[in-house]
């Protein structure tokens, strides 16, 4: 397993082993002492998946304390280009955000830790997306930030996403009050 630091603090790729032969391919998705022997010490709780069509773009989500989760996300089936922004206002890159194609075929994971924002657009049809949550969901502390966000300036590389009702009436970035330090 391969850990690469982003430009953000805390935002992790990982990069798992994986054997492949004329049968396919295995590898370890998670690992909880494999993880903890490179300092990362999560405890899961909860495990979603989704399926989409090609243009779907989930995002960009949040839950507050005390119900904060840290995702460890990765693609299953087809492609996505990840989001993760940082929502610390503490943090030197609060309000910057990092992005990463995650695929079936590169099987690199994103973790992303309390105090971000998450959301994905698909790149192929019936793309399967799964995260574990470090907490479970609850919907009185779900946020959200409205995805095309002009002071964040997320480059999706899509003009008309397929997007929820509620993703399309987010509030702005310049109005929200976060609450993660």
């Amino acid at each position: 397993m391969e850990i690469i630091k982003t430009s953000i603090e805390g935002l992790l790729i990982i990069k798992p082993d994986v054997f492949k032969d004329e049968r396919g391919y295995f590898f370890e998705s998670y690992n909880k002492e494999r993880f903890a022997k490179e300092g990362l010490v999560m405890n899961f709780v909860q495990d979603n998946e989704s399926k989409s069509s090609k243009g779907v773009l989930r995002g960009l989500h949040f839950q507050k304390p005390p119900f904060a989760q840290g995702k460890l996300v990765r693609v299953v089936k087809g492609s996505v280009m990840d989001v993760a922004v940082d929502l610390r206002k503490n943090s030197p890159t609060y309000g910057k955000w990092e992005s990463r194609i995650l695929s079936e075929d590169n099987k690199e994971m994103f973790w992303i830790p309390e105090g971000f924002a998450h959301g994905f657009v698909t790149l192929e049809d019936n793309t399967v997306f799964t995260y574990k949550c470090t907490n479970v969901y609850n919907k009185e502390s779900e946020g959200s930030i409205l995805w095309n966000d002009p002071d964040i300036d997320i480059n999706w590389n899509i003009d008309n996403p397929i997007l929820s009702e509620k993703d399309k009436i987010s509030p702005l970035f310049k109005n929200f009050e976060t609450p993660f330090i």
